[in-house]
């Protein structure tokens, strides 16, 4: 009876083990090399190492504004499995306009430190990194920060603003609404059934990342918000449905959420080539400067 009962301990250990190793290299994103450079826009950018947590350091770009004090400065975040270089078309449009930008690749993406795995807590964990670090900056004004995200890099911009009072005005590009609809749409594609083994990952994942889905959501989010946010997102998103980006508006405080309706899917790079300036005008709102003519239409 004993060595039975040891037995079946040994082997559900084993199993568990055998799982937990499954669930981290399923949320292992794929490490992409840059593409571009900053000077491939033609801007000298400033290639930094950053602390964040568990002792990590992440890669970044920094582009500061030549001969300007206290600047306003944006952080810029990609999104799952990309890294700093795809998100280069916002760089030289918010430089030329007064922005000091910060592009980071987090953690377990491009350039930066690796893990056991990454998450949308980490990801905005790695936002705060980059806030915290430009405080630093002589020259950048601590008081006007902003943050861009993409897909995960959105969810976790919204999730940072709702912690750090510095966030004056957080653009979304394609946020979705709940992380426990991406896991389920990813269970369905892995051929994974829900009743039988679904659930035990679902709980599994949300035990690894120390966070429930309920908390990290960006629709819990959007309730929380006090800055201003920019819901940007293509009608044709495959990926992530537009009407996450209608759910997201309809959760926030009325005033204060603007949604922008761009063609295009998932991608960002479509939006942000037509719809920079409104995009720009809005963060010159957000961080208190005089914003040029818009363009595009808000809702």
């Amino acid at each position: 009876m004993l060595l039975t009962g040891t037995i079946a301990l040994v082997c559900a250990l084993a199993l568990r083990r055998g799982a937990h190793a499954l669930i981290l290299r399923g949320l292992r994103a794929p490490r992409l090399a840059h593409q571009r450079a900053p000077s491939d826009v033609g801007l000298v950018a400033q290639e930094v190492r950053l602390p964040t947590a568990q002792g990590k350091t992440l890669f970044a770009w920094f582009v500061p504004v030549p001969g300007q004090s206290q600047s306003p400065a944006v952080v810029v975040m990609h999104g799952w499995g990309a890294n700093a270089s795809l998100m280069l078309p916002v760089l030289a449009p918010l430089h030329a306009t007064g922005f000091a930008v910060l592009l980071v690749d987090a953690r377990c993406h491009g350039q930066s430190d690796d893990a056991t795995f990454t998450s949308l807590p980490r990801f905005a964990e790695d936002i705060e990194a980059g806030l915290d670090w430009l405080h630093q900056q002589a020259h950048v004004d601590p008081k006007r920060l902003a943050v861009i995200g993409h897909s995960v890099g959105a969810g976790a911009a919204l999730l940072c603003a709702t912690r750090r009072p510095d966030v004056k005005a957080v653009v979304s590009l394609s946020a979705f609404a709940h992380p426990r609809e991406i896991m389920r749409l990813f269970l369905t594609e892995a051929h994974i059934p829900y009743p039988v083994l679904g659930w035990y990952v679902m709980r599994h994942v949300q035990a690894v990342i120390g966070a429930s889905f309920d908390d990290i959501a960006p629709l819990t989010s959007m309730a929380r918000l006090r800055c201003p946010v920019l819901l940007v997102h293509g009608t044709e998103d495959a990926v992530v449905p537009f009407g996450d980006a209608q759910r997201l508006h309809k959760a926030g405080l009325p005033g204060q959420v603007q949604c922008l309706e761009v063609k295009g899917g998932h991608d960002p790079s479509l939006a942000l080539e037509l719809h920079l300036p409104a995009l720009i005008g809005f963060l010159q709102q957000g961080v208190s400067l005089d914003p040029p003519k818009q363009t595009g239409k808000f809702q």
